[in-house]
C-alpha cells in the first residue's frame, strides 16, 4: 500500500504492470469497519427502521474512498463502531454512545496491534426513515459528520504508525469537521473550557504542536519496535523503550494528559507482553519508566518485575 507498509523492491514484467493498471479499480477501500447498534432502549413501531441503520453506517464507511493511497485487501484497516441508542423524540431525532476501536496489522506477522479505543456519549442525530447517507465535506449532517470525523481520527492514528506525523493532513480534515460543526451550534460540537475529554479535547491536542513529540513515539513504537519485534527483539524492544521515553518526555511538558492516556488504556497489555521475555534490566528499566508515565496501570506492570 502506497505511504505505509515499506516492501521489498519488486521487478515486473510488462505485462504484470499492464494487468495491475487494468485492475486497478478493484483495490480495497481503506476501512473495513464492523457496526453494530444496540436498540433496546427505543420502542415503539415507528422506530422499527432503526435496524437498518448498522448495515448503513458499514455501507457509508467501508464504500467510500477516504484516501489516495492503494490498499490491497489484506491491508485494510480494521476497526469496530459500537452504538448505543440511547433515546429518541417525536422529530426522530436520536441520542446516542459511540465507542471507535482500530488495530493495525503487525509487520512480517499475522497478529494485530489495538492501536486507539474512543468513547463518545454526547451524539445527537436525525435519522428519519429512508433517509440516504451522503458524503460531503461542505455541509454539516449531525449523523454523517460524526462519523466522518472520527473515521478522519481513526486513519490519522493509522498513518501516525507508519510514518512520522503521518497522520496529520487526517487530524486536519476531522479539524476542519469540527469547526463546521461548531459553526452550527449542533450539540457535542461546542469548545470546552479545560482538559475536556470530549471531540473538541482530542482534536485540539492532535493537530497541537506540543504533542508532536508524542505522535513521534507513537510512529517508532509500532514501525521501529513492534513491526520489527519478529526480526529482532531486543533491537525492537530497545526501539519501544525510547518511544515510551519520548513519551514521558512529551507528558512532562504539555498540560492535558488524554492522548497519553488514550495510548497507554490501549496498550498497556501489550507493552507488559512485549517486555516480558526481556532481560531483568530492560525490564527493569520499561517499569520503572512506566510506573512514573503511566501509574493507572502499576499493578499490571508488576509482571515486569
Amino acid at each position: 500500500m502506497a505511504g505505509k507498509f515499506q516492501k521489498p523492491f519488486i521487478f515486473f514484467s510488462a505485462a504484470a504492470v499492464l494487468m495491475m493498471i487494468t485492475v486497478c479499480e478493484a483495490d480495497a477501500q481503506e476501512l473495513n469497519c464492523s457496526v453494530t447498534v444496540n436498540d433496546r432502549q427505543i420502542s415503539g413501531a415507528s422506530y422499527d427502521y432503526i435496524s437498518e441503520l448498522p448495515a448503513a453506517l458499514g455501507s457509508y464507511i467501508n464504500g467510500f474512498r477516504w484516501t489516495g493511497d492503494s490498499f490491497e485487501e489484506h491491508e485494510r484497516i480494521q476497526c469496530t463502531i459500537q452504538v448505543v441508542l440511547t433515546g429518541v423524540d417525536s422529530n426522530f431525532n436520536f441520542t446516542a454512545e459511540a465507542v471507535f476501536s482500530m488495530r493495525r496489522p503487525i509487520y512480517n506477522s499475522n497478529q494485530q496491534s489495538l492501536t486507539i479505543v474512543l468513547n463518545d456519549n454526547n451524539w445527537r442525530f436525525n435519522y428519519p426513515r429512508n433517509k440516504n447517507l451522503l458524503h460531503d465535506d461542505l455541509q454539516f449532517d449531525d449523523l454523517t459528520s460524526f462519523i466522518d470525523f472520527y473515521m478522519n481520527v481513526l486513519l490519522g492514528y493509522d498513518y501516525d504508525t507508519f510514518s512520522e506525523l503521518g497522520g496529520t493532513p487526517f487530524f486536519n480534515r476531522a479539524l476542519a469537521i469540527f469547526e463546521l460543526g461548531q459553526g452550527t451550534g449542533a450539540q457535542g460540537w461546542g469548545r470546552s473550557i479545560g482538559a475536556q475529554r470530549n471531540r473538541f479535547g482530542l482534536i485540539t491536542d492532535l493537530t497541537n504542536p506540543a504533542y508532536e513529540e508524542f505522535r513521534r513515539a507513537i510512529y517508532r513504537y509500532h514501525r521501529l519496535g513492534i513491526d520489527q519485534f519478529t526480526i529482532d527483539a531486543d533491537i525492537a524492544r530497545g526501539q519501544i523503550l525510547t518511544a515510551l521515553e519520548m513519551i514521558r518526555e512529551n507528558k512532562r511538558v504539555t498540560t492535558n494528559n488524554y492522548l497519553f492516556d488514550l495510548f497507554f488504556s490501549a496498550k498497556y497489555s501489550e507493552i507488559v507482553g512485549l517486555f516480558a521475555e526481556g532481560q531483568r534490566g530492560i525490564r527493569n528499566e520499561a517499569f520503572n519508566l512506566l510506573r512514573e508515565t503511566d501509574p493507572a496501570h502499576t499493578s499490571q506492570y508488576q509482571r515486569l518485575q
